[in-house]
């Protein structure tokens, strides 16, 4: 159909040109030249020669005869190596593709294959990783394997040794690649706003991981809209706790250029670093996941520095964080801004944004309100919850579930080399989130479930089914099924409901669950590894179908995976200085005083006993899965001692009748509600007493 227009004026060099987020780097080089760009320990770069620096990484690159269609991998933490790639790549024509350093080497020798990546720069700790990851490769490429020439980083930070073995193995060293770049190359913007400027990899929810390939317009309008729906002004001090390779950075990489901000580098992110860094570098905003936000907030104190100096702004998605994460943030200085979105977008494309009358409401209301997804971005056309068979909008009730959808142009150009994908993703002129979620009155929608069981582990994706694949690999399982059960510190972690071969010793499960996990392990990366698993037949359909919904609700029942298990307790709160044990004393045997496992030691010693986890939480504390031989009039004591303002205290609970399975076990589970306040810290030390 012909477009009737009031004129017939042409576009033309002078007034019209291809988006990009590159120019921003060169604005900010002419405006503030002398402003730190970059601080990375004892490092800091200026605006001019982060320029400079990007201009010689482009102009070294095209040495090697990248340009269009050439794709150069980075895998690295957050260091200036990875920020400059985000320009000096592109600057070359060529396509970033920055690769999670958390994956394992089979994984990233697929990305690695899939995408044909020229060159790859890799920081000092993780080339064995990348070495690996190309043995691989080889192995798989029945003699036609071109290997990429590998750039490595040095970091004063790390083990000098690793840099030595990465340049006897032949990798080039960064700083010496740039030197062979010119500082002044006349890098070209793209022709085309369309062309692609980053592919990144999903966590592979499905069987494979699927590389999602972004364009420069895109780039340019979510690093404009980030900024402005976040209220950042120029000279931001911004904290990358936020992996550049996730959505690179959700676009606040090119964004900083923008806003000639500096960026303050976090190679791996701690309570006690974000602390520091506010205070030493004045840092006024960062992003993180929900489980990174509940380590600030859980921080001992000698890791904190309160109150604040100055109101700190956190951008969070990942996963929904939860309404009293947000209220203890709120109280600590933090003010949160809750955000959706997915590497397909960009990163942040909803926004939650806070409304001047929820000012008034009670501080738990306003943390649920929040808590919700929120409404579509400045730069994200249109965004709705549909009905998954009819397409049509669900109701504005809250109720109602559909699919999140989404249309605009901050979605991604496609899946790379993946047809079948992108006619899925695109159906009916929507991009499918595959979330299913409501809306609510006010038009803001909420996440209710994932389909396809995602499982969401701290702010990383988790296929369920690539778990059951390494699970069913192990010589003792017969069937399995992984589905998503609540994790207090990952948000979600996997769940593993397994059923043995009938030749297995089924006596010690807690063995065989522990052998399971670490076979997993082995396979894949850390965060894949169930951190529970349960044993029994799996319930089925009349077709022999595993029934997922059911496990699920087991799941649910199980409760939540316990932020305060004392081994954990006591690896991030060990500088409280107060030894941490738990101690078992069976009264009317010959056993004597058992020290069953002191934490702080690592050490394990017991008395019929399989597994023994103390749990705490808001005032709570209990026995979970403890087992022993008791005599069915068994009563049990517990002396708890804890600390209250500094100061050890002592509680008691009385005579806690422990439940019976029938079978002359029993398992001992106790609510302290009643006699410890709430602002008892983690027990220092606690004494079961079996009478």
């Amino acid at each position: 159909m012909d477009i009737r227009e009031i004129d017939d004026l042409p576009k033309n060099a002078a007034n019209y040109a291809p988006l990009t987020p590159l120019w921003f780097l060169e604005r900010a080089a002419t405006v503030h030249p002398t402003r730190i760009a970059m601080v990375h320990g004892s490092r800091s770069y200026t605006w001019l020669q982060t320029y400079h620096r990007c201009r010689r990484l482009a102009s070294a690159l095209c040495k090697h005869s990248m340009g269009a269609g050439s794709i150069v991998a980075v895998i690295a933490p957050n260091i200036p190596a990875t920020y400059e790639a985000h320009f000096g790549i592109p600057m070359s024509g060529a396509v970033i593709n920055p690769v999670n350093i958390r994956l394992n080497a089979s994984t990233i020798a697929f990305l690695l294959g899939h995408s044909q990546s020229s060159i790859v720069i890799v920081d000092q700790e993780f080339f064995t990783l990348a070495q690996n990851s190309l043995k691989i490769m080889k192995e798989k490429s029945q003699g036609h394997f071109n290997p990429p020439l590998l750039v490595v980083v040095a970091d004063e930070n790390c083990d000098p040794e690793a840099l030595r073995y990465a340049l006897g193995q032949g990798a080039i060293e960064y700083e010496r690649f740039l030197e062979s770049g010119d500082p002044d190359f006349a890098w070209k913007a793209p022709q085309d706003e369309w062309q692609s400027i980053s592919l990144g990899y999903t966590s592979g929810t499905t069987a494979s991981p699927k590389g999602v390939v972004l364009h420069h317009r895109g780039a340019y309008l979510m690093s404009l809209s980030n900024p402005l729906v976040w209220g950042m002004n120029e000279g931001v001090v911004y904290l990358w706790t936020l992996p550049m390779f996730h959505c690179n950075g959700g676009s606040f990489t090119w964004a900083l250029a923008a806003l000639c901000g500096t960026n303050i580098c976090l190679r791996q992110v701690t309570a006690k670093g974000v602390y520091s860094a506010i205070v030493k570098h004045g840092v006024t905003h960062f992003c993180a996941a929900p489980v990174v936000l509940n380590t600030i907030v859980n921080a001992p104190s000698e890791d904190t520095i309160l109150p604040l100096p100055h109101v700190v702004h956190v951008m969070t998605a990942g996963a929904a964080p939860p309404p009293a994460l947000l209220l203890a943030l709120s109280r600590k200085g933090f003010r949160v801004l809750h955000t959706y979105g997915l590497s397909e977008t960009y990163g942040p494309s909803t926004i939650c944004t806070r409304k001047p009358e929820w000012d008034s409401l009670l501080p738990e209301t306003q943390a649920r309100l929040n808590a919700r997804q929120g409404v579509r971005s400045i730069t994200l056309e249109r965004l709705d919850v549909i009905n998954t068979k009819t397409g049509e909008p669900v109701p504005a009730d809250g109720k109602t579930i559909g699919e999140i959808v989404m249309r605009g142009n901050v979605v991604m150009k496609g899946y790379l080399k993946n047809a079948k994908a992108n006619e899925e993703a695109f159906a009916d002129g929507w991009f499918h989130s595959e979330d299913l979620g409501v809306k609510h009155q006010d038009g803001y929608i909420e996440i209710k479930d994932r389909s396809k069981d995602i499982i969401i582990s701290g702010g990383e994706n988790v296929s369920s089914v690539e778990v059951e694949n390494s699970l069913y690999f192990h010589p003792a399982v017969l069937e399995a099924s992984v589905v998503a059960r609540a994790d207090e510190r990952w948000g979600e972690s996997p769940c593993a409901f397994v059923t043995l071969k009938p030749e297995i010793d089924k006596s010690d499960e807690q063995r065989l669950a522990e052998d399971i996990m670490k076979f997993c392990k082995s396979r894949r990366p850390a965060y894949w590894v169930p951190k529970s698993v349960v044993f029994g037949p799996l319930p089925k359909t009349a077709t022999g179908k595993i029934q997922k919904h059911v496990l699920r609700a087991k799941a649910k029942q199980l409760g939540p995976v316990k932020l305060s298990k004392l081994r954990e307790a006591a690896l991030d709160d060990r500088g409280m200085g107060y030894k941490r044990s738990l101690i078992v004393k069976h009264r009317g045997g010959s056993s004597g005083l058992q020290i069953v496992e002191d934490v702080a030691t690592g050490s394990r010693s017991g008395h019929r006993l399989d597994v023994i986890v103390l749990e705490w939480n808001k005032g709570r504390l209990g026995v979970n899965r403890w087992w022993w031989i008791l005599p069915k009039s068994s009563l049990l004591s517990f002396i708890c001692h804890g600390v209250v303002s500094r100061e050890l205290c002592t509680y008691q609970c009385e005579k806690v009748k422990p439940e019976g399975d029938g079978g002359g076990r029993r398992r001992i589970g106790m609510d302290l509600t009643g006699c410890l306040p709430s602002t008892c810290l983690l027990p220092v030390a606690s004494t079961i007493v079996c009478n």
